[in-house]
């Protein structure tokens, strides 16, 4: 069993930038595959970002390709989004989910997810 915590979010002006962090508790963290999602009011939650269980096989969203980077400290059982030149459409609630396959998670599978947490970029 796998809990997932978000922090970091916030409010923030267009072009600023925000670090998400994801805490895990129990076991298995390590061999997890580790992603962040979004969902802005009134559409679907998205893929933003995944990363494997050894830091590499990394995947973005294309339209937050070189504005965001995932990583991960197994060490401390975190992941983080590193946030830069933030756009008003980035506002979303970001979640945090876990999955021991990559495939699965990049398609929304997640087997645990966080409760979220809100960024609000405005204009």
């Amino acid at each position: 069993q796998v809990q997932l915590i978000e922090s970091g979010g916030g409010l923030v002006q267009a072009g600023g930038s925000l670090r998400l962090s994801c805490a895990a508790s129990g076991r298995g963290f390590s061999s997890y595959a580790m992603g962040w999602f979004r969902q802005a009011p009134g559409k679907d939650r998205e893929f933003v970002a995944s990363i494997m269980w050894s830091g590499l096989s990394i995947s973005y969203l294309d339209s937050v390709k070189g504005r965001f980077t995932i990583s991960r400290d197994n060490a401390k059982n975190t992941v983080y989004l590193q946030m830069n030149s933030l756009k008003p459409e980035d506002t979303a609630v970001y979640y945090c989910a876990a999955d021991g396959r990559l495939d699965v998670l990049r398609r929304g599978g997640g087997h645990y997810w966080g409760q979220g947490t809100q960024v609000t970029v405005s204009s």
